[in-house]
């Protein structure tokens, strides 16, 4: 153990943070294995995979250092969580329309790998038959740049894209509105 051994506050949270990191991880992998195409399920996975691992405990692990995780835990959690949540959601928005030469990640790389992300999951609901048979060859490595396209296509075609860019601005808003409540200093509130 790296942390000090008179923070148990401090211990506690980095303590968390890996056991979430671990589930959201071993979720996602089953996920992918599994072809799960639950929206709850692949929100989840966001959650737990990157959005507390990123936003929301790193900021406890700040305020743990403070001596301020008693009063500031909540108000960080209501700012954080909505926030890490948000990154993800950009972030596998990213894995299926971003540039490579912008991102440094294939594109279509999350529907070659098959991941279970909220958008795939929506496009998957709201599919009709022929977007479903589409969307049947998502997890193939060997899909090609038209078939990537394609997939594409049917995830703009159902609104699955248009509702996860809604929840991200959705999001977003809701973590700023947090930060602007949080009882911290001015200078704080704008680093947040």
């Amino acid at each position: 153990r790296v942390l000090p051994t008179d923070a148990p506050e401090l211990a506690a949270v980095w303590d968390e943070l890996r056991i979430e990191l671990n589930i959201g991880q071993y979720l996602d992998v089953l996920g992918t294995a599994r072809a799960d195409r639950d929206e709850a399920g692949a929100r989840r996975i966001a959650r737990y995979k990157s959005g507390k691992y990123t936003i929301e405990r790193p900021l406890h692990i700040g305020a743990a250092l403070a001596g301020r995780l008693a009063d500031l835990a909540a108000p960080l959690s209501a700012y954080g969580d909505p926030l890490g949540e948000a990154f993800q959601l950009r972030d596998d928005v990213l894995g299926v329309f971003g540039d490579s030469g912008l991102t440094g990640k294939p594109v279509g790389g999350d529907l070659r790998e098959g991941k279970p992300t909220p958008m795939l999951a929506v496009a998957v609901e709201r599919a009709d038959a022929t977007q479903r048979g589409v969307l049947d060859r998502v997890g193939r490595a060997e899909l090609s740049d038209e078939e990537v396209a394609t997939l594409q296509a049917v995830l703009v075609d159902t609104g699955a894209r248009a509702e996860i860019e809604d929840s991200i601005e959705r999001l977003t808003a809701q973590a700023i509105m947090a930060a602007e409540q949080a009882p911290v200093t001015d200078e704080a509130q704008r680093a947040l």
